[in-house]
């Protein structure tokens, strides 16, 4: 055997060795941001409960959450221009566990602005790490394997999805139930230390979550991580108003906002809504607000599988139109099949995300990064419809009416599958190509 092609093996293979824990350590951030996401279900029937309120107010908590994401993404993309990916994922991490810990105090002074600050402050740092994770696996190992590692760190997310509203839900929920009647009979100071007792419930989870997250943060700057340059001759080239004049990017960032915003309000109200619609307990609802998850998981695999057999506009197309059918199903009928319905929402929303993103940034050369920060940006789709879905519910009195919102999401999605989500050339770009 040639001993040079030998040492280019044994090189390669220490290569490829030395890629395994930063991959691990960056994988868990899927994990991360996919479990802190996915606690919101448990948390607004939770906080509701605790600080009585209506269904506007507790969609501040998508809103606080969400709004983050809207200022933080562009600053989070000129922090890792400047500073590097590696110092963005140490700010993230430092963000994410600050607003983790800042649960304790929240719920010492049972105040619920203090934990939508916090949670403000959390998606703060979700924004560092969404926006470094998804290049640094594509880097971590052989460029020919770089789209099985992003599907198998991504496939974590799921498994957070899964696993947080049922973990959240053992943890944070009262195994001691009572209606508004029975609380409302209680003597004053009786139902006060209840409800400061149920406020102090989410110390647990929150701490030993922000426990994890310094553990990751510290792991992350003794890691030695790659670095990632960009382009600096894509970045001056490009503007924001450049950009918008693609069609296909524009309309990509008005689906993405509506995309969020349908899945939010679908997800973060479901355990509110199967309490609702089902009659069943907030602890029985947590097991099919995991359902949720995994269907959410499922479809995302079986869709890329079929999307192989499948043009992928039309594949978008035939996802949300099932899901809106769906989810008329679940704001018109009663009982169980309405719970059902919105588990099937989750399998065909899972999609939806990745495939206007990939729409929206195909064919833009130097635009392209900018492109994706303004999807991003799109993300605040998720702050703002959720309070519809509250204020229909409050005026209605009904939970299930104010999943038109996410219905109509839906029908826009329908839309721009069928057509705005092609590229178009223009007169106005050919002239600046020549």
């Amino acid at each position: 055997m040639n001993p040079t092609n030998n040492n280019q093996v044994t090189a390669t293979a220490k290569s490829n060795s030395s890629y395994v824990f930063p991959l691990i350590l960056v994988t868990s951030l899927f994990f991360f941001w996919g479990f802190i996401h996915n606690l919101d279900p448990v948390l607004i029937p939770h906080l509701k409960k605790v600080f009585k309120l209506t269904d506007l107010e507790t969609a501040f908590v998508d809103f606080s959450v969400f709004i983050a994401y809207f200022t933080m993404a562009l600053p989070a993309g000129y922090f890792m221009r400047r500073f590097g990916y590696k110092n963005g994922i140490i700010l993230g991490l430092t963000f994410f566990a600050i607003g983790s810990l800042l649960f304790l105090p929240a719920a010492d002074t049972h105040q619920y602005i203090f934990f939508l600050g916090a949670l403000f402050i959390i998606a703060c740092g979700l924004t560092f790490l969404e926006t470094a994770a998804n290049p640094y696996v594509t880097i971590l190992g052989p460029p020919e394997t770089a789209t099985q590692r992003l599907n198998f760190s991504q496939s974590f997310n799921g498994a957070a999805a899964f696993l947080a509203p049922i973990v959240g839900g053992i943890f944070i929920f009262s195994p001691h139930e009572y209606t508004d009647a029975q609380l409302n009979a209680m003597a004053p100071k009786i139902k006060e230390a209840y409800l400061i007792a149920e406020a102090g419930s989410v110390k647990g989870p929150y701490l030993t979550l922000g426990i994890a997250i310094i553990i990751i943060a510290i792991m992350v700057i003794f890691t030695k991580l790659p670095d990632i340059k960009d382009n600096k001759e894509e970045i001056e080239g490009s503007n924001i108003k450049h950009a918008l004049r693609h069609r296909h990017l524009t309309w990509a960032i008005i689906a993405q906002f509506f995309y969020v915003g349908g899945q939010v309000c679908v997800i973060s109200f479901f355990i509110r809504f199967a309490t609702s619609s089902a009659g069943i307990t907030v602890g029985e609802a947590k097991w099919y607000a995991g359902a949720v998850g995994l269907a959410f998981m499922i479809g995302r695999f079986v869709g890329t599988i079929v999307m192989r057999h499948i043009a992928p506009n039309r594949l978008l197309m035939l996802y949300a139109f099932f899901a809106a059918l769906l989810t008329l199903a679940a704001i018109f009928l009663n009982g169980f099949v309405t719970v059902y319905a919105l588990i099937g929402v989750a399998f065909f929303m899972s999609i939806m995300f990745p495939t206007i993103f990939s729409f929206g940034i195909a064919g833009l050369g130097k635009d392209t990064k900018l492109a994706s920060s303004l999807i991003v940006m799109s993300i605040v789709g998720g702050a703002v419809l959720p309070l519809g879905l509250g204020y229909i519910s409050d005026v209605t009195g009904n939970i299930q009416y104010g999943y038109l919102v996410p219905f109509i999401c839906f029908l826009v999605i329908l839309f721009y599958g069928w057509k705005m989500w092609k590229p178009v050339v223009t007169e106005h770009e050919i002239s600046l190509e020549v």
